[in-house]
């Protein structure tokens, strides 16, 4: 089998500027790296959206050739369903990543039943703010200052951020069938993410954690590719 692809997914809040400098730091590694960039899916069906675009992305890159799927915070429900595109397609899956993101549950639940089981303190805040009229994320510069310390990548990042309504939080994720279809892994980057990580060590999936932040891939690129790599290896 050839190498594999490495494909970068950002979260459906952020843009792919939230990879920053890491997609040139895992190529300098030898590894082939496709950066996904969805846009299309600013309407319902979201997640569907999200899913047909990045699908269609990675088919233009790597054609048949297998693919280790990287999923960041909110990308990381819809790492199954984009693996089942693939697997329609006849092209492999080698590994699934998960980048201090939410993991899958059975079954089709919604972001917001999928946050009120990872934070359910964060879940009530979120579903007022919702309920009322409000977006989420609604991050500011002053908010990011501490996770992204450099100027010009922060300033792209909150160009880059996605407020989404309540309908995105209430809609069924999409379902699929026979997953976890090959390795998994959990890079755990933030506090908040421990409980999906203690989640993912009971699944028996090899786990790194480190105190980069949320947005780790901006703070210190060279580090998180250096993890990436060693979950890889333990895969």
């Amino acid at each position: 089998m050839a190498d594999p692809f490495l494909v970068l997914l950002h979260s459906p809040f952020t843009g792919s500027s939230a990879w920053g400098r890491l997609p040139a730091e895992l190529r300098a590694t030898g590894y082939e790296t496709v950066v996904v960039e969805v846009t299309e899916d600013d309407r319902p069906p979201y997640a569907q959206r999200y899913v047909a675009s990045a699908a269609l992305q990675i088919a233009r890159a790597a054609g048949q050739r297998p693919v280790i799927l990287v999923g960041h915070s909110g990308a990381g429900p819809l790492l199954p369903q984009i693996g089942f595109a693939r697997r329609a397609a006849r092209a492999p899956v080698a590994a699934y990543l998960f980048c201090d993101a939410s993991l899958p549950r059975p079954g089709t639940p919604t972001r917001l039943e999928l946050l009120e089981f990872e934070a359910p303190e964060q879940a009530a805040e979120v579903r007022a703010v919702l309920e009322a009229g409000g977006m989420f994320p609604a991050w500011t510069d002053a908010d990011l200052r501490p996770l992204v310390p450099d100027d010009h990548d922060r300033a792209a990042l909150v160009r880059s951020l996605r407020p989404r309504p309540l309908g995105f939080f209430t809609e069924p994720l999409p379902s699929a069938p026979d997953w976890p279809d090959a390795p998994c892994g959990y890079l755990r980057t933030s506090e908040a993410y421990d409980r999906l990580a203690r989640v993912a060590a009971a699944r028996d999936w090899p786990v790194v954690s480190r105190d980069g932040g949320h947005f780790a891939a901006l703070a210190d690129p060279d580090g998180l590719a250096r993890d990436l790599l060693a979950l890889l290896d333990r895969l």
